[in-house]
């Protein structure tokens, strides 16, 4: 509605009252390109940095498709060169992203229609009058936030959880497993409105930033919470663990609330108050363990503490990302959502991305060379509309020749059906130009409507009728100009399709593989690098370096996957591995915050290195499974616990708390919440196991 209302008015403005076709041209398309094809979201300031930032791209891509435009290897290099930068660029925020096609589609219409450089001013005066328009509907005329839905789901998802963690507080065994059934699907609707974009939704906000690193922490939380076959017990640290929990219920509870836009800020203090409570309890109980313990009997004395503690941090970072995401001040994250930490994090993904094996680079060099094909296959053939050749490329170019090959049977089906319903209202309308204003506001909400509530096909049957009633407007020539969009855009498709064999016959799939196999080896070198760094004070930084770049190629070409997907059911096999990578990530970090707690003159060697054993065997079954995944083979079982050295681990603590040595009562204990981290990633080695095994035939075929 938006759309129908403002761009009719700024091309009658510029058509009736300027009286300058190329003014008309650029306002009638800039308005197309600003009010439908790209619509920011997130607070104001954000949103109005970037239409401003879109604005100024966009007048530098006219001016230089105008210069570019009267020579076919010209344009066609600069496409190559304008197009890679635009499309690469979106892998800094979901912001670029998102504005990249109207970025696009600017250059491409300057670059199209061959005029001399003494037209630049007048085509800039039609982008500025689009542009202002646009913008200013964009932010006073029913102005959507993107990411309110993405807050209620998480706000969603944060209640469901505060209900599994009271479940647990008040030791209900009869509805825990509904329980954890709500706040599994509460999770996965929220992951799925998550992965919903082709790129994370974070921008140059911290609130942006904040929302999407909620996401993960939420899963975390979850993964902390209690197993749906029993509640594990509270009897070693009754009090202390009934108080942390209570807190984490607590806490939760004012999460969402606050992600619902309520004043019920969460309570930090008591979530760390209450989790130092627990540590000394914790302390007090491993000087009382019998020396003969066994293995089980250990593990299971220490398991709830280690995992409540863990629990009640995971809550209090999803809190402090839920409080940056709706606005408020969080002191704790100030440094890590700044202007200047976004800079940084934008070179360094630039940096990360700059591979010809990352999904990101590849799309955008694919992207490019088949937009400078089509820019010079029109200029040099002399097709009449030679722009619609581009934006039929554009239009379709897809991640592999499958998916370009059934876009191509949509577009063209949807593109007939557009000329069918032009044709019929240019015949049945003659050469009454007032009924084409008239029609025209229908026919912009047709075609901004259908893209995204009927079909891709319906979206282009609607662009087809505007192009229909505007250039009847613009130049009179009947039904015929059907039969010229329908010649030029299937030109488009052919290169569309031609590009996606040549450079990327598989699609996603393969490189969804090595990026899975890739983050789980980094991963599991980050978690034995943060095991030394926890023993011995050794740096961790480039691993954990190395294991965040997994991670974000691993997202990319996840998130290329599901796009590529015609099933709905394969998400669901997928998605435990990818979950999984994040969690040895996240256990990773967890170490490596514990060796941060302490100074590296306090740090227990002696102690620690009984963890060196149990920390490379989990390496290796890690990387195992990457290998497994890539090579499509069968994942062996988990390994063997190293028992023995976690008995010595034990005894080494013991001795050194009853030492009377203050200095040694942190890192004695970090060693165990340490051990503990270690044993969880050993448990969750079935599970992937199974998941890899399901995944095999089905989901990285």
């Amino acid at each position: 509605m938006r759309a129908a209302i403002v761009m009719p008015a700024v091309f009658a403005f510029a058509d009736k009252v300027i009286g300058d076709p190329q003014v008309a041209t650029f306002a009638a398309f800039g308005s197309f390109a600003i009010l439908v094809l790209v619509e920011f979201g997130g607070p104001l300031r954000g949103r109005v940095i970037a239409y401003l930032s879109l604005a100024c791209a966009g007048a530098a891509n006219i001016t230089i498709g105008t210069l570019c435009s009267r020579s076919a290897w010209l344009a066609a290099g600069a496409m190559a060169v304008i197009g890679f930068v635009i499309l690469f660029s979106g892998v800094i925020s979901g912001y670029v992203a998102a504005g990249g096609t109207a970025a696009l589609l600017t250059f491409i219409l300057a670059a199209m229609v061959p005029a001399p450089a003494s037209s630049v001013p007048a085509r800039l005066a039609g982008w500025a009058l689009a542009a202002a328009a646009g913008i200013a509907a964009q932010l006073l005329i029913w102005p959507l936030r993107v990411d309110a839905p993405l807050r209620s789901d998480a706000a969603r998802a944060t209640r469901a959880l505060s209900e599994l963690a009271a479940t647990e507080l008040e030791r209900d065994t009869r509805t825990i497993a509904d329980r954890v059934q709500e706040a599994g699907t509460a999770l996965r609707a929220l992951r799925a409105r998550f992965l919903a974009t082709p790129h994370k939704p974070n921008g140059p906000t911290g609130r942006q930033a904040a929302l999407n690193s909620l996401v993960d922490e939420l899963d975390w939380v979850l993964s902390l919470l209690a197993p749906p076959e029993q509640i594990p017990a509270l009897d070693v640290c009754p009090n202390e663990n009934a108080a942390a929990v209570a807190a984490v219920v607590d806490a939760l509870r004012a999460t969402a609330a606050t992600l619902e836009g309520r004043d019920e800020p969460p309570d930090l203090e008591r979530l760390r108050r209450t989790r130092d409570v627990l540590a000394k309890a914790v302390v007090r109980n491993i000087l009382e363990l019998p020396p003969d313990m066994g293995e089980d009997a250990m593990r299971a004395t220490l398991e709830s503490s280690f995992r409540i503690r863990a629990l009640s941090g995971a809550t209090e970072q999803a809190a402090a990302y839920a409080l940056a995401a709706s606005g408020h001040g969080v002191r704790e994250l100030d440094e890590m959502l700044s202007p200047q930490a976004a800079l940084r994090d934008a070179e360094r993904t630039i940096a990360e991305h700059a591979n010809p094996r990352d999904i990101w680079f590849r799309n955008s060099l694919r992207g490019a060379a088949g937009l400078a094909i089509a820019v010079y296959v029109a200029q040099r053939s002399g097709v009449q509309h030679g722009f619609w050749v581009v934006l039929g490329t554009l239009s379709v170019l897809r991640s592999n020749a499958l998916g370009t090959g059934w876009s191509i049977v949509s577009a063209l089906a949807g593109t007939a059906a557009g000329i069918v319903i032009g044709s019929a209202l240019v015949i049945g309308i003659g050469s009454h130009e007032a009924v084409l204003w008239v029609v025209l506001p229908f026919a912009v909400l047709l075609g901004s409507y259908a893209p995204r509530a009927i079909s891709f096909a319906a979206g282009q049957a609607g662009f087809t009728v505007v192009l229909f009633v505007l250039f009847n407007i613009i130049e009179p020539v009947g039904w015929r100009v059907g039969l010229v969009r329908l010649e030029d855009v299937a030109i488009g498709f052919v290169i569309s399709l031609v590009v996606g064999l040549l450079f990327w016959p598989r699609g996603a799939g393969a490189l969804l593989r090595e990026n899975l196999a890739t983050s789980y080896a980094r991963n599991a070198d980050y978690v034995v690098a943060a095991e030394r760094e926890l023993v011995e004070g050794a740096g961790a930084a480039s691993a954990a370096t190395a294991a965040a770049a997994a991670a974000h190629r691993l997202d990319d070409a996840y998130r290329q996957s599901l796009t590529e997907r015609a099933r709905t059911d394969g998400s669901a096999t997928i998605a435990p591995l990818v979950a999984g990578a994040a969690r040895v990530r996240r256990a990773a970090q967890s170490l490596s915050s514990l060796a941060a707690m302490t100074d590296a003159h306090e740090k227990l060697p002696d102690c620690g290195a009984n963890l060196d054993g149990e920390a490379h065997a989990v390496r290796s079954w890690y990387v195992t499974l990457g290998d497994a995944i890539v090579r499509d083979t069968t994942v062996p079982p988990r390994h063997i616990p190293d028992a023995e050295g976690r008995r010595r681990l034990v005894d080494c603590v013991r001795r050194a708390l009853s030492s009377g040595d203050r200095t040694k009562k942190r890192p004695a204990l970090d060693l165990i919440w340490a051990s503990q981290h270690l044993d969880a990633l050993g448990q969750m080695e079935e599970h992937l196991s199974r998941s890899a095994a399901r995944a095999r035939s089905r989901e990285l075929s």
